[in-house]
């Protein structure tokens, strides 16, 4: 089973998207959070602790991510998807994208 975790900035669109999409795959658990401190669910250290790997949406997530959380990333794998904050919820072509850059990651 892979615990993945998966982090935009105010946990709205690419990262709940995200959770739902990779939810249904077989060996997989899902989860998602915000580095936002005004994030719908602000990401927390027992998030990190709980995560195999955890996704990050853009450029800027990963230094933030280990700025705030530095002591919980030990020997966690984190893995920049490189996508931008201008997408809906579901939005097909964001679905298209996070099966692209993070099923790779997730195929048993």
């Amino acid at each position: 089973m892979i615990r993945a975790l998966f982090v935009c900035g105010k946990n709205r669109l690419r990262s709940p998207t995200a959770e739902q999409l990779f939810a249904t795959w077989p060996g997989v658990e899902t989860d998602s959070a915000g580095l936002s401190v005004d994030a719908d669910v602000p990401l927390s250290p027992e998030q990190l602790r709980w995560a195999d790997i955890v996704f990050v949406m853009e450029k800027a997530h990963p230094a933030r991510l280990a700025a705030k959380f530095r002591a919980c990333l030990n020997g966690k794998k984190v893995v920049c998807l490189g996508i931008p904050d201008n997408y809906a919820f579901m939005q097909p072509e964001l679905v298209a994208l996070l099966e692209q850059k993070a099923g790779k990651f997730l195929r048993s």
